[in-house]
This record gives structure tokens, sequence and C-alpha cells, in this order.
């Protein structure tokens, strides 16, 4: 006897329908599954087996074959494990496979018939949904993920026992399948959209804030500035001198994510299986992922034999923070030109192409030489470094990285603290990074873009005319300092954002000149 059952997996970070095709005939005791499944998947027809036996039913002595179709796809992980089973029983006639249409499997299996979760139930239930399913059946600890999103049904079963118990008569038995978690109607789910943003702002208050760095108010405006745009930043100075501080303060500058965005991050954190159990709704706080030096390229950009998201995926739409940036592998810096410039990652294998998005912000840091001290003005901590080590530890980063990080922005060594010092508070800095904000969404609705650092050809020239002056002053600092196209281009994108601070529709002459006084290390390249 032949079934379909449908199940799905996750290409990239978006879901892929993958139909289990079960064929029983008479013949050898034999179970061959085929289209290209790897070892988790070959493995299954013990735990299936196992499973089937200790849920109280009976596992065919005949010949077995299961397709997983397209069979040119390779498939991967344990997410086929439930609708295998399912396949089994309904093909040997144990289950009535009539009840099953528009259904979708989703589940890994234990040898006692427990069901376990996998990644990336949210990206498969967003494919079911969009394809028309109506009912999706996911693991019990993986309903709240799958019911992030309304217009199909969820079903959490936490054994196979227990949904054989609920569908092995006519009508499935939907009380003893569905979650026994509140609150999931499309009218709660629509009513916890719209706080999410309160919800957000609540968990702010106990979080760190822009109050706390002490003087640094250059540091604290280019913080400004790359939070209201999107601008890439770094921080050149001696250790001590708040760098870190600031860059770690910066998501508390920015708005919370809007639905499209939250949905997308909530995707990518489904699929790397780093979606907690107890998550109640789309991740609204804009990601903030800070690797650790020693991190390899694969890593940080994504790949492997089984490419898997990296951290510029997972800082999608929200803060990649490299604390030192020098101290990283030249083959993880120069990995980065590439997402910066196209926004997402392309990872080429032999049986195909992965795409992960990668629309982040880069915040770094750097000191002016190894030891920490150069150009500083503190006599007692003189630099120590010969002129070929600081330009051994300078040419670390390549010029090309650096030209596409527009603020660059050397803070100095404070020399007396002034505890009694109170600035401006994140709370403060978000409101004007929210009017800023709302402001680009409102210019740039027709054109699908939210920031100023997407500006690019006409849009570039459209909306970031400049005066005459102010025209001449770019012009003479783009021929003393040889500033490259980009470079160039940057300097516009955020002239267009300083004026967006100050309320100006029209980009002025001290908007251009505060953007190029940003540009430190295309002057100490000078």
């Amino acid at each position: 006897m032949y079934v379909k059952i449908m199940s799905a997996s996750v290409l990239g970070v978006e879901g892929r329908f993958i139909e289990v095709e079960v064929n029983i005939c008479s013949g050898l005791p034999q179970v061959s599954v085929v289209g290209l499944p790897d070892s988790a998947v070959r493995e299954s027809v013990e735990r299936v087996r196992a499973a089937i036996q200790n849920a109280g039913m009976k596992f065919p002595m005949d010949r077995i074959t299961i397709n997983l179709a397209p069979a040119d796809l390779r498939k991967e992980g344990s997410a086929f494990d439930l609708a295998i089973a399912v396949g089994i029983l309904c093909a040997s006639g144990q289950v009535d496979s009539s009840l099953l249409e528009d259904t979708l499997f989703i589940g890994e299996l234990a040898l006692n018939g427990t069901v376990r979760n996998v990644p990336g139930v949210l990206p498969m239930t967003e494919l079911a949904r969009g394809a028309g399913i109506q009912r999706i059946i996911v693991p019990r600890s993986a309903v709240a993920e799958a019911s992030l999103l309304p217009g199909i049904e969820v079903f959490g079963i936490s054994s196979l026992a227990e949904w054989i118990n609920g569908f092995i008569d006519d009508v499935p038995n939907e009380d003893a399948l569905k979650s026994p978690i509140p609150g999931f109607s499309d009218k709660r789910l629509r009513a916890l959209m719209r706080s999410a943003k309160q919800d957000a702002d609540a968990i702010r208050e106990n979080e760190i804030d822009l109050a706390d760095v002490i003087g640094q108010e250059k540091g604290k405006r280019a913080l400004l500035i790359a939070a209201s745009g999107m601008h890439n930043l770094m921080f050149i100075g001696p250790p001590g001198t708040g760098k870190t501080m600031l860059c770690r303060r910066l998501p508390t500058l920015m708005p919370s994510l809007d639905d499209n965005e939250a949905l997308a991050v909530t995707k990518i954190f489904s699929v790397c299986g780093k979606l907690g159990s107890d998550q109640s709704g789309l991740i609204r706080k804009r990601p903030f992922r800070a690797p650790h030096h020693t991190i390899s390229a694969a890593g940080l950009i994504g790949g492997g034999s089984v490419p898997k998201p990296g951290e510029v995926t997972l800082a999608h739409h929200g803060i990649l923070f490299l604390d030192e940036m020098p101290e990283f592998s030249r083959v993880c810096l120069e990995a980065l030109r590439q997402p910066l410039e196209d926004r997402e990652v392309t990872i080429g294998r032999a049986r195909g192409v992965c795409r992960y998005p990668a629309r982040f912000m880069l915040a770094a840091s750097m000191n002016p030489c190894p030891c920490g001290y150069y150009g500083g003005s503190v006599d007692d901590r003189p630099c120590t470094c010969t002129p070929t080590a600081i330009a051994r530890y300078r040419s670390r980063m390549s010029g090309p990285l650096a030209d596409r990080i527009d603020l660059q922005v050397e803070l100095p060594r404070q020399a007396v603290r002034q505890p009694t010092e109170t600035g401006m508070t994140s709370g403060q800095a978000r409101e004007l990074v929210m009017e800023a904000a709302n402001r680009q969404k409102s210019r740039y609705a027709k054109h699908g873009i939210q920031w100023n650092s997407q500006l690019q050809g006409p849009l570039l020239k459209k909306y970031t005319r400049l005066s005459s002056d102010a025209e001449m002053l770019l012009q003479q600092v783009y021929e003393q300092l040889g500033l490259s196209f980009r470079a160039h281009d940057r300097i516009l994108k955020m002239s267009r954002t300083i004026a967006d601070l100050a309320g100006k529709e029209s980009i002025r002459l001290e908007d251009v000149a505060e953007a190029i006084s940003y540009r430190s290390l295309d002057q100490m390249m000078e």
C-alpha cells in the first residue's frame, strides 16, 4: 500500500516541503530510505521502529520503501521521524490516511515514542500557512513557537501514542491533541503583537543605560548618528576610554523591530535552535551579537560542510560587535566585506547554494597600537611600540574594510573622572533616534528601504542634494584625503542622517562638515 505524508525541512532560513512517500509490499523484511538522506535520516528507521512498538502498534514485517521527495534535495536532520512513523502506520492499514489530508508533521522520535523538538519550526509553519495547509502537528514543546503565526491550526503532541489515541477514531480528537497552553487564538495573537513593543520597552528599564558612560560626548553623538541611520561604527582609542561601554549601549538607543523584521529575526533564531521554549511572541529586541576574536570564518560568516548561519546572520536587523577588531583573524575580517556590501551571505557547496540574510550594523573598537597608548597626551603612559609594530597592527584591518565603516571616531583618554556628571539617558537618545527613523520611514515608504544607509544609485542623488558651499567642501576633502567613491557616498548618507536628527529636510554645510569629521581612519592614512 502506498501513502504520502507531508513534512518539511529548512533550506537556508526558509521552509521547504518534503513529501514522505511510504510503500509497503510483500517481500523480505527490509526498510530502504531513498531521496538523498543524510546519516540522521537513515538512522531514523531504528528510532521509528522502536517508537511504533513502544506506542503499542505493530511495525510491519514486509518490504518498506521510504522516499523523501524531491529526490534531488539533500535531506538532513531528524524532523522527518514523525512523518515517517505516521506514513508506516497508514500504509500498513493501522491508521486511516484519509484523516490526514492538509496536515503537516514535524518532529523527532525517541525510542520510547516521545516526540522531541527540532530547529526551524517557525519557518516550516510559515511555509505551511502560505501553501494553505490547514493544520500542523508539532512536538508539544514547539507549540508556542508554531503558534506565533495565526491562520493555521497547531496541534502539539508529547508522544506518538498520544497522536494515535487522538486520531485512531474516525474523527480527530482535537481536545486530546490541542496544546493545553491557553491564549493562542488569532485575536490573542494580534493583541500580543500589538503589545510587544510595550513589553520590549518595559524590559529596557532593567538594562544598561547610556548615562552610565561619563564624558565622551563625541562618542555618544556618533552612537546617536549610527543608531539613527544604521551606519557602521568604529571607536579608536586607548584602553579604558569607554569604547566597549558605548558599543554595548547601542541596542538601548534603537527602536524595536517592526512586524516584518521581528518575523525574519525570529525565523533565524528558530533555524539555529536558539529560540527558547518559553518564547511567547516574536522577538522584538534587536539582536546584539558579540563573538570572541578566536571565532572561525565559518562561525562568523556561516558555512561548514552542512551550511549553517553565522554570527552575521544572527545579527540580522541588529548589531554585530567586534571588540578589539584587529585581534580577529585576517580571514574573518576580509570575509566581512561581501555581507557588508550585499547585505546577505551566499554559501556555495557542491549540492547547492544557500543564501542567508545579513542586514546588520557593524560596531567595532580598536586600540591605536598594540600597547594602546600611541598618540596619547598623558605623560605617565607613553607608547612603547615601534613604528613597525604600529604599522603591522593597523594593517590587520585592510583599507577596503575600513572604507566600509561610516563613522570612525577617536576617543581620547579622560584624565579626570567626574562621578557627579550626568548626560543623556538611553531613553532620551532613543526618542531622538525614533524621530529620525520615522522621517526616513516616511520618506522611503515607496522605495522599499527604511534607513539612510540603504540609499544608493538614483535614490542617493535624489535625497542627498547639497548646497553649492557644502558640495565644494566635500569636493575639497575628497581630493585632499584621496577618498574613494564609496567613502564619498557614505559621507553623503551620514549627512542625510545628521540632518534628520536636526529635523531638517535639506542637508546643511555643518551637516557635511560633521560627517567628514568622523572619517578618522581616512585622515590617519593621509
